[in-house]
């Protein structure tokens, strides 16, 4: 089975959704406060530990930020100026920029490198982005392509740290752990109405056929992987054979009875494979990284980072930082050596 590669931004931008302001910035699981304040370095906009940040790089996620939040949908948000969503976008950029400090100081402390071919996929990278930026652009942003190729590194390194934590995670999950089963059920809260549908399949009615008649539940047919189920339930449920029914359980302030369809929904449980590895990964990533962020302060430049608005920038339209990123690391294009 071809591996898949863990996609910083998508992970990340998925834990975004959830950040209400400025003042509370979850990294990974790890809630953390960015503290206001003055930092001596008059151009640093977030400082981890001892580390500062230059807020150009924040102002190269924001404007692709912009656009791709700007344009997911088919339309233009930015048709008009709307001050929650610069607010919004400008909340995601620092926690992004953020994120990935975090884990680049984190590798930097097991002292972790990129090799020569990384650093070559980083530098092309570069230059193919910054030759892809206007003039307007680069201005806004104000770095230069040997520093876009930092940012590259940067992303490239906390990617790398990534795969180093989680690794063992990939051990073989066998098939009854990720077992999806197809049942049909039927469930009711009252007890005569119980009785009325135990009466009916006992005298052969078709189990659909008293489903139709009885069911309360919005859902009749459906697959079930471990985990969806309470566990006395779950227990009793995967151990049916298809074609057999359970029992009575009790379970949600009613009673099921639930018919086996199939025990092993082979492709369902394959595609679960998948979902339990990208979970264990993540919670072994979250587990070792955490400690971290709980024992880092963080501090935020508000008065510098408020000054910086997306009022007004319309003819700034790069949005491929990120998915010219994933061109030279995720497929290798272009990676022989010049």
């Amino acid at each position: 089975m071809k591996k898949k590669r863990w996609k910083l931004a998508g992970i990340f931008l998925i834990a975004a959704l959830t950040v209400p302001s400025l003042g509370g910035c979850k990294v990974g699981n790890t809630q953390i406060r960015l503290s206001s304040g003055q930092l001596r370095n008059h151009n640093a906009i977030v400082r981890i530990n001892d580390h500062k940040y230059d807020i150009r790089y924040a102002k190269l996620y924001l404007c692709n930020y912009r656009n791709l939040y700007g344009k997911a949908y088919g339309t233009d948000l930015w048709e008009s100026y709307d001050a929650d969503l610069e607010q919004y976008v400008k909340d995601v950029t620092i926690q992004e920029l953020t994120h990935i400090a975090c884990m680049d100081i984190l590798a930097e402390n097991q002292d972790m490198h990129l090799s020569e071919q990384e650093k070559k996929q980083a530098a092309r990278a570069a230059k193919e982005y910054y030759q892809s930026l206007t003039e307007e652009e680069k201005t806004f942003i104000g770095l230069y392509e040997r520093e876009i190729r930092t940012a590259y590194e940067e992303y490239a390194l906390a990617e790398k740290l990534y795969h180093a934590l989680t690794q063992g995670t990939d051990e073989e999950i066998s098939d009854d752990e990720a077992r999806v089963v197809r049942v049909q059920q039927i469930y009711v809260k009252e007890k005569e109405a119980l009785r009325a549908v135990q009466e009916n399949l006992a005298a052969g009615d078709d189990f659909a056929s008293v489903a139709s008649a009885y069911n309360q539940s919005r859902e009749f047919e459906r697959t079930i992987a471990r985990g969806t189920y309470p566990d006395a339930m779950e227990e009793i449920v995967f151990n049916l054979d298809d074609g057999a029914c359970s029992d009575v359980i009790a379970a949600d302030d009613g009673y099921y009875i639930i018919r086996c369809l199939n025990k092993f929904e082979k492709d369902l449980t394959e595609e679960n494979k998948e979902k339990i590895r990208v979970k264990k990964k993540k919670e072994r990533f979250e587990n070792e990284y955490q400690t971290f962020v709980k024992n880092s302060t963080f501090c935020l430049n508000d008065n510098l980072w408020d000054d910086v608005t997306l009022k007004d920038v319309s003819g700034i339209g790069t949005d491929s930082f990120f998915s010219t990123y994933e061109k030279y690391f995720t497929t290798g294009e272009n990676t022989e050596t010049t």
